[in-house]
C-alpha cells in the first residue's frame, strides 16, 4: 500500500484491496474524513482511469489560466516559443511585474503534466526579478499555445517490466545574458516520460561537450534518486539505468577516470558521474540526436522539430 499526503488531501494505491479498506476504517476513527472513491481530481491534476490505461492533465486549471489573464478567446499557435523568441526588439521594461509572474507561476505549475511547457516557462522565469516587455509577448505566447492544446497530458498504459530509462541533453551558451547554458533531463518508466527538468547551469561551459556532462551530472543525481523512490514502492529498477546522450565527447569524458587539459577545469561536483558510472549504478549511451526526447526541454524549436518530439513522447 502507498499513501501520498499532501496537507489535507490524501491518494491511497496499492495492491491490496483490503489493506486500503482498513486503512481507511483506521483513518476515520482518528480523523474526520470523507470517502472520495476513485481518483479523478487532485490538487488540479485530472485523472481519467479506463480501459485504455491512466491519463493525467490539467485541462480544468490551464482554462482557469486563460480565463484569469483575459486569452480565453485567444488564437492559439503550434509551438510555445518561437526559434528565436528571444531576439525581440522590444526591450522596455514592463510596467507590471506582477502580472507576469502570476502568468510565469502558472505556467510552471501546468508543468506537472506537460513537458512540452518545461523549457518555455523555465526560460520565462529567470526574468520575473524584472520583466521587460519582450518577455511580457513571449509569456503570451505560451498562453496562446496552451490555448490549443489545453487538453493535452501524459498518458500511462500497462507494460509488463516497465524499466527506467533517461534522456540527457544541453544547448551551449544559449543564455544571451550570461552566456550560460541550459541543462535537461527527461526520464521514462513503461509506457511514458513521467519526470522532466530544464534549468540553466551554474558554470559557463567552455564546449558543448563540457555543457553536455555538466547536463549529464544532473540526470545522474536524479536518476540515482528515482531508483530509491522505485526501490521503495516495490519496483526495482535494472542495474545501471540507461542514460542517453546525443554527445560522444561527454560520454568519454564520463568514462575516463584520468583527468588531462580538456577537462582539469572542469568542477569536481561534476564527476560524480565518473563515480556513478563505474558503481554501475547509470550507463551511459549514445543516441542519435533525432531521437534525444530531451531537446524538447532546451530551446525554442521549429514546428516540424517540436510536433516530432511530441509524438516520440
Amino acid at each position: 500500500m502507498i499513501v501520498s499526503l499532501y496537507v489535507d488531501d490524501i491518494i491511497i494505491t496499492g495492491n491490496n484491496t483490503q489493506l486500503i479498506e482498513k486503512f481507511k476504517e483506521d483513518m476515520k476513527l482518528e480523523f474526520e474524513m470523507t470517502d472520495l472513491g476513485l481518483l479523478n481530481y487532485f490538487l488540479g491534476m485530472e485523472v481519467i482511469q479506463d480501459d485504455h490505461g491512466i491519463f493525467l492533465s490539467q485541462e480544468k486549471y490551464a482554462c482557469k489560466l486563460l480565463e484569469k489573464f483575459g486569452m480565453k478567446n485567444c488564437k492559439s499557435v503550434s509551438t510555445p516559443l518561437t526559434p528565436h523568441g528571444n531576439n525581440h526588439e522590444n526591450d522596455e521594461e514592463y510596467d507590471e511585474a506582477t502580472k507576469y509572474r502570476s502568468i510565469i507561476g502558472g505556467l510552471l505549475y501546468l508543468c506537472a503534466s506537460r513537458p512540452d511547457l518545461m523549457f518555455a516557462s523555465s526560460y520565462l522565469s529567470r526574468y520575473m526579478a524584472a520583466p521587460l516587455t519582450k518577455h511580457y509577448e513571449e509569456a503570451k505566447r505560451v498562453l496562446r499555445y496552451v490555448k490549443g492544446t489545453s487538453h493535452f497530458g501524459v498518458q500511462f498504459t500497462s507494460v509488463n517490466n516497465p524499466e527506467l530509462y533517461g534522456y540527457s541533453d544541453s544547448d551551449w551558451g544559449g543564455s544571451n545574458e550570461d552566456k550560460k547554458s541550459t541543462s535537461e533531463y527527461v526520464f521514462t518508466l513503461g509506457s511514458a516520460v513521467f519526470c522532466w527538468q530544464s534549468s540553466k547551469q551554474q558554470t559557463v561551459a567552455q564546449s558543448t561537450a563540457e555543457a553536455e556532462y555538466i547536463a549529464v551530472c544532473a540526470a545522474a543525481n536524479q536518476d540515482i534518486w528515482l531508483q530509491r523512490l522505485l526501490g521503495e514502492i516495490g519496483l526495482d529498477s535494472q542495474d545501471g539505468v540507461l542514460i542517453f546522450c546525443d554527445n560522444k565527447s561527454a560520454i568519454v569524458i564520463g568514462r575516463n577516470p584520468v583527468q588531462h587539459r580538456r577537462t582539469k577545469h572542469i568542477e569536481i561536483k561534476y564527476h560524480f558521474v565518473r563515480e556513478a558510472e563505474q558503481k554501475g549504478l547509470i550507463q551511459l549511451k549514445y543516441c542519435e540526436g533525432e531521437v534525444q526526447l530531451a531537446d524538447l526541454l532546451t530551446k525554442g524549436l521549429g514546428v516540424s522539430r517540436f510536433e516530432e518530439l511530441e509524438n516520440l513522447e
